[in-house]
């Protein structure tokens, strides 16, 4: 099924605030529609700043959209809403562009369409004065990774509140384990989307951190929050693959060039005084692991999991697990290899995954030995080959004795490029070495 729409509309939202629920309308052509809802399960603070809020539902709205935008992928872009201005019709032009690149490859479709969102000149970009802004909120995703961000800044005294979207059972002992007040959204999805995929429309990857980048910031206004700190490392800089000078990274939306975009944005359109970034930007992936595996795993070794698979529409389960089949846990399997005993980390997955046949292939493509890496949120090629060769040296995997792994110069523990503010970096520092 893919009919010949014209145009994408973002018809309107509307925003309860009494009975925290806001809904996003969508249409193709005005004739199939779309309504997702999102649901605020928190109380708000009683004098948050409603134009700020405004303003950041604004960009929520139309960066939802893309979910439904890909559908069809129509030529034209029509917003019923407020109009755009033409740094905001840039950004989300860039966004959809770079983020859907996965999509596009994975559909067979040209990488660079002509994406082009409506610029109304009347409009102008003002940006807000926040001044009574204060704490942080961290998106929780049940890894290694917003772990690591939960306990350093524990350990610093930093004053925080744990995030999720989606109502996942398996997360509440590590949320009790945190004990940290919690914040949950819950976001519904128009069934109608389903319907459409199982009928055969074009479907695949959308840059899902974008998303929760608006739905982050939506909160932080909501609770007068200051800063925003997500867990992001610099592994996902790397494209996944590149086609014809054209990177196609699964990671795009966790990028430093989405982070510092972001930020531009909230300056430009939203205000100043709200901080966005990534907390764990200056560390590898392998640099985290070794962190949380020196430090919080034997705290967290029964209830976290970076599988992704724990997080599928309408999980229920009421423990996290690790599949042992996919290529995140493939991935994680191998950068905890150097720093967990054997036994610990068979325990763990309840198997070795070096040993099992079917994920071959898959450590070979997180080697760089085939034509691409895994569409997942795996960390660089040059760090999978490090972590092996530290994994080697421990003498405690003979297994991986015959595997050929390059030799790649890999400090993994230096520090990379990042946007994080100077007083999160102060905290983050110490972990430069070991």
């Amino acid at each position: 099924m893919k009919k010949n729409y014209q145009s994408f509309i973002f018809e309107d939202y509307t925003f309860w605030p009494q009975e925290k629920k806001l809904l996003l309308r969508y249409s193709f052509d005005g004739e199939l529609f779309f309504t997702e809802e999102i649901l605020f399960d928190f109380d708000f603070a009683p004098d948050f700043d409603k134009l700020a809020l405004g303003k950041i539902l604004h960009g929520l709205f139309l960066m939802c959209g893309i979910s439904y935008y890909k559908a069809f992928l129509p030529p034209q872009i029509k917003c019923k809403t407020r109009g755009l201005t033409k740094f905001q019709a840039a950004f989300f032009e860039k966004i959809y562009q770079n983020g859907l690149a996965e999509f596009f490859f994975c559909n067979n479709l040209p990488l660079d369409p002509a994406i082009s969102f409506p610029v109304d000149p009347t409009k102008e970009n003002k940006a807000l004065t926040l001044p009574d802004l204060e704490g942080s909120l961290v998106p929780l995703g049940g890894g290694k990774d917003s772990l690591t961000t939960v306990e350093i800044l524990k350990a610093q005294g930093e004053a925080f509140e744990t995030w999720t979207v989606g109502d996942f059972p398996a997360l509440e002992n590590m949320i009790q384990k945190i004990n940290r007040p919690h914040l949950q959204i819950r976001r519904i999805i128009d069934p109608k989307l389903f319907e459409l995929n199982a009928q055969g429309v074009y479907n695949g990857h959308v840059p899902i951190s974008s998303i929760l980048a608006f739905l982050s910031m939506t909160t932080a206004i909501l609770k007068k929050k200051k800063n925003v700190l997500f867990s992001n490392e610099s592994s996902a800089n790397e494209p996944t693959i590149v086609v014809n000078g054209k990177s196609v990274n699964h990671q795009y939306s966790k990028s430093l060039e989405f982070e510092k975009d972001f930020q531009a944005y909230l300056q430009t359109c939203v205000s100043a005084d709200l901080q966005y970034f990534s907390f764990l930007r200056p560390l590898s992936e392998l640099r985290i692991a070794e962190i949380f595996c020196q430090n919080f795993f034997h705290t967290y070794a029964d209830i976290f999991s970076s599988c992704n698979k724990n997080f599928r529409q309408k999980n229920t389960a009421s423990q996290l697990q690790w599949c042992g089949k996919c290529p995140k846990c493939a991935f994680v399997f191998l950068i905890f290899s150097p720093f967990l005993e054997r036994e610990t980390l068979i325990s763990l997955f309840g198997e070795n995954l070096f040993l099992k046949s079917e994920l071959q292939k898959t450590f070979r493509e997180l080697l760089g030995q085939e034509s691409q890496k895994p569409f997942e949120c795996v960390g660089e090629i040059r760090e999978v080959q490090a972590a092996l060769r530290l994994a080697q040296k421990t003498n405690q995997w003979p297994e991986l004795k015959s595997w050929d792994i390059p030799e790649t110069k890999f400090d993994f523990r230096k520090f990379s490029k990042h946007a994080v503010p100077r007083k999160f970096e102060h905290m983050i520092s110490p972990y430069i070495a070991s």
